[in-house]
């Protein structure tokens, strides 16, 4: 979550009005950060914030946490209005940026007043916003501009490296982009980014002065904010448009708290043309019954109306539902939930009286569950390691690797990865790749987990069935079948049960050292020496000697 500084007297004089620091420790929870830290700085006191949300880069700065004040505690209401003045100016983007960085959007804002603590907040937004949510500039890069010093319009443009050269940002000396990247505190950072591409992105203005090459580094003559400066030209480079336009967003509408006056630039493709920023409020819908179920607070239509306009929302009633439209600087309105939380927020956390649920029952812990919980301790008490595996899986690593045929198993119909798309049927593959994934560590190895094998049952309804299971792996240079046999006789008399084990053949064990485990009758697993082309497969050199149990068959209710 970013962390990031703003200044007491700075946040109140964007607020209009004054807080003592136990006040707005408080405050804060409005937008969503809490007080991480407090100073004194030369007589001025200072304020560390921890953000809490990631969805929402406009509450990153003094701006964003003063504006949401503002509407929190009632001094202003409602949809946030920006004007966006519509001028001449025109970026023209290189078709063969596609392949590259291909979308680029700006901005340019008039007016500003920039004093020490402004040019700080403005610099570290941005690095925020480019550092999390746009995921260390890969995705959103951001540079900002003295528009006064700049001759539009702008080309954002493909050139090949060896072409480029110009002073970097606080260099006085001018490098070729190759030495920028090799040199260069930013280059080495994030020239990583653009290394290897037979063109790089440049940002030029019409007499080819260098702003900047995103997403790496602006220009020392051309790309730097002073506090003399009065316009700002933004401009923001990525993959997409809408993410981007957020970001954008997000840097004007900062600006336009502290006075900015915000001026559109047209931005020219070779299949289309737009105009950025784009400030046009977006909607939502939602029903007032959810909202006062969920809450569990006693709100009228009103009063649920009177806290989303305290959290920008302009919020029309129609039929027991509330009409909203909220600010484009805001990208995290996804479900009602989140609807939900901004009343919470506006109400205030800290004012919800928390109430013991009248219940007829007392809770207690699942019979079963503590069952195995008792089984862990158990093996805990036999000197083995507990480990916890992922349920997910792939079939290579449930069949080919452990030497024997498919059969059918539940698989995701669109995984995100192959590596995950498989349920399990059975523990020791998991087991296995534990092992394999921790060959350099000292032997012996003794692990086991308890969890939980999917099954496919014709006989259900569902088709399938999640068994719990039990599975034990000792690995070490004189491991036998007998150390294992070892456990699960102690395993079996712990738990009253007489059991038989009968000689199988079974791809994953060495032939006549693999039995299954037989309980009243029933075959409950299997036990037995790791194939040599087992620990192969896995790329374990070690023997392995393993047992895998249902435990279900094991339990026994309490009466």
């Amino acid at each position: 979550m970013p962390k990031f500084e703003v200044s007491k007297d700075d946040l109140e004089k964007l607020v209009g009005k004054t807080f003592s620091v136990e006040e707005w420790e408080d405050l804060f929870l409005y937008a969503k950060c809490e007080l991480d830290d407090v100073w004194d700085y030369e007589g001025k006191i200072y304020f560390k914030a921890d953000a809490k949300d990631t969805n929402r880069p406009d509450l990153w700065s003094a701006e964003g946490i003063a504006r949401q004040v503002k509407w929190a505690l009632g001094l202003a209401k409602g949809l946030p209005k920006y004007e966006i003045e519509k001028s001449d100016i025109v970026v023209y983007v290189d078709e063969k940026l596609k392949d590259i960085r291909p979308y680029g959007v700006y901005a340019i804002v008039e007016g500003l007043e920039l004093d020490e603590e402004a040019l700080k907040q403005l610099i570290q937004l941005q690095e925020k916003v480019a550092l999390t949510f746009g995921r260390k500039r890969k995705e959103v890069a951001i540079g900002t501009f003295d528009f006064d010093k700049l001759k539009p319009p702008f080309y954002y443009k493909a050139v090949e490296p060896e072409k480029i050269k110009f002073v970097p940002l606080n260099y006085d000396v001018e490098m070729t982009a190759n030495e920028i990247l090799e040199k260069h505190e930013k280059g080495l950072e994030y020239g990583h980014l653009i290394k290897g591409k037979s063109y790089y992105p440049l940002l030029v203005d019409s007499e080819e002065n260098v702003l900047s090459m995103p997403p790496v580094i602006n220009s020392e003559t051309h790309g730097k904010v002073t506090e003399e400066t009065r316009s700002v030209f933004i401009d923001i480079t990525g993959y997409n448009l809408d993410k981007i336009m957020l970001a954008l967003n997000v840097l004007v509408t900062a600006l336009a708290e502290r006075g900015g006056k915000i001026k559109s630039v047209k931005v020219v493709y070779k299949d289309f043309e737009i105009e950025t920023p784009d400030l046009t409020p977006k909607e939502f819908e939602v029903d007032l019954s959810y909202i006062k179920k969920l809450s569990g607070l006693e709100l009228t239509d009103e009063q649920i109306k009177e806290l989303l306009e305290r959290m920008f929302y302009e919020v029309e009633l129609i039929n027991g539902k509330a009409k909203l439209k909220y600010p484009a600087f805001r990208d995290d309105i996804m479900h009602a939930r989140d609807v939900l939380e901004d009343v919470l927020i506006a109400y205030g956390y800290n004012e919800i009286k928390p109430e013991e649920p009248e219940l007829a029952v007392q809770g207690k812990g699942d019979d079963f569950v503590e069952f195995e919980n008792a089984i862990r301790e158990l093996m805990i008490g036999f000197g083995l390691q507990e480990i916890i595996t992922f349920n997910l899986t792939n079939k290579e690593n449930l069949f080919a690797r452990m030497n024997i045929e498919e059969e059918p198993v539940v698989e995701i119909e669109n995984p995100i990865s192959l590596n995950w798309s498989t349920l399990r049927n059975w523990l020791l593959p998991s087991l296995m790749e534990f092992l394999s994934k921790n060959t350099h560590e000292e032997y012996p190895q003794k692990i086991f987990e308890v969890g939980k094998a999917t099954l496919i049952d014709e006989t259900k309804e569902t088709k399938t069935i999640s068994e719990s299971k039990l599975a034990i792996a000792i690995a070490h240079p004189r491991v036998t079948f007998t150390e294992v046999k070892e456990i699960l006789e102690s395993f079996m008399r712990h738990l009253e049960y007489e059991y038989e084990l009968k000689e199988i053949n079974h791809g994953s064990f060495i032939p006549g050292r693999a039995g299954k485990i037989i309980v009243n009758d029933k075959e409950i697993g299997v036990i037995g020496e790791i194939h040599p082309q087992v620990l192969e497969n896995w790329g374990i050199e070690m023997p392995v000697a393993a047992f895998e149990i249902f435990l279900r068959p094991l339990y026994k209710p309490s009466t």
